[in-house]
């Protein structure tokens, strides 16, 4: 028996060795993104987990996991090292997740998983509420009665150009109702209808709105979803509202910062076209400061006819465009413009451009039509003397 141990011990030496099965890059890289989250299941003593509250390493290795587990190949590997038993788990699965990704995108997710673990090679991996949004905004439909809403959108972009409305950043506070509007991808949004408001399943109050587009598409989207694609889309705006409240009160109330007035004045000339027509000839613009001080040496400015002037009447307004409120004024009543040239100090021709052959009552009527939004349905008519209706 000693002789053949010793023989056999012999031919050991000369026996070639065993090979090991060699891995693949892919495999390697699997195996090392799965120990990377079995650490994780060490460290917090259970499997990672869907959340929009949950940081962007833990909502990855959930997608990852889910993946693992659906890939039949990725299972038969991994599972020899399987010792906390996290590929037979996945009773919450999330199905959107796990199909999201094929196997390409899978192997770039755990590409940084064998090297460096640094944050800049890892891909933000976005919720379901998230691909949720994005594919309510993508998936718009045509707007069958579009043309009852074209009117509101030529309203709106004219609004804009004239300063009467203005856009602003979609905040941290801003709201979304009927009747909001809204810059979307490049696209104007108005919210024309709300259904039933009910619970989501982060705990937030959401509803199904029925939004239109300026390219004559509309689409039937939460409402969280759009508050999600307006955070996300960094030139996304919302549209101020036109009605100015108590902006143009003559008092201000407590809280409103003001930010100008609208002035009324009336020529003290001696021209004789001027002295005949006083009681209707206007001057109307907006300042910043005080009127008394813009007006203080109006006799020597060609602006003021040259003259002194007398206050009839102003209107105070707060957080305002202004220029684009007097661009409003003298546009709506440019059809009454006076036409009148003076010669300034230096004896030079001038047309004052914002004198107006309108009564004071009517300036009156228009900034009550500008304050509750009617405006928008009236022209001067210089001829009756009244705003008529469009």
């Amino acid at each position: 028996m000693t002789d053949l141990d010793d023989l056999r011990a012999e031919l050991d030496e000369f026996a070639q060795p065993e090979k090991k099965k060699s891995l693949s890059a892919r495999e390697e890289r699997i195996i090392a993104g799965f120990e990377e989250i079995q650490r994780f299941v060490e460290q917090h003593g259970r499997a990672p987990q869907h959340g929009e509250e949950r940081d962007i390493f833990e909502r990855l290795y959930t997608v990852r996991l889910e993946r693992l587990r659906a890939l039949e190949d990725c299972r038969e590997l991994l599972t020899p090292l399987d010792h906390q038993g996290l590929l037979s788990g996945g009773d919450a699965r999330d199905e959107d997740a796990v199909e999201a990704m094929d196997d390409d995108a899978l192997l770039a997710e755990l590409a940084g998983a064998a090297g460096s673990a640094d944050i800049t090679e890892l891909r933000h991996v976005r919720t379901s509420a998230e691909k949720r949004a994005a594919e309510e905004i993508a998936n718009r439909e045509t707007c069958e009665d579009f043309e009852a809403f074209k009117p509101l959108f030529d309203q709106v972009r004219s609004d804009l150009g004239s300063g009467l409305r203005v856009t602003r950043p979609f905040g941290q506070y801003a709201t979304i109702k009927v009747g909001h509007w809204f810059i979307l991808d490049g696209q104007t949004a108005y919210v024309a209808e709300e259904g039933e408001e009910f619970d989501s399943p982060q705990g937030k109050k959401d509803a199904r709105l029925r939004v239109i587009f300026s390219n004559g598409t509309e689409s039937n989207l939460l409402r969280l979803s759009l508050a999600r694609a307006l955070y996300k889309d960094e030139t996304a705006r919302r549209i101020t509202d036109p009605d100015m409240g108590p902006l143009f009160s003559d008092s201000l109330e407590a809280g409103d910062l003001e930010s100008g007035t609208i002035y009324v004045l009336r020529s003290l000339s001696e021209n004789p076209y001027v002295a005949e027509h006083r009681d209707v000839i206007h001057k109307i613009g907006v300042t910043g400061g005080k009127v008394e001080t813009r007006i203080a040496n109006a006799e020597h400015d060609s602006t003021y006819l040259l003259a002194k002037v007398e206050v009839v009447a102003t209107y105070k307004l707060a957080g305002i465009n202004r220029t684009g409120l007097e661009r409003l004024f003298h546009r709506l009543f440019a059809p009454a413009r006076l036409n009148i040239t003076i010669n300034d100090r230096f004896g030079h021709p001038v047309q004052p451009e914002e004198w107006f052959l309108v009564p004071l009552f009517v300036i009156d009527e228009a900034v009550a039509r500008i304050k509750d939004g009617s405006i928008t349905g009236y022209v001067y008519d210089p001829k009756a003397a009244k705003l008529v209706t469009a």
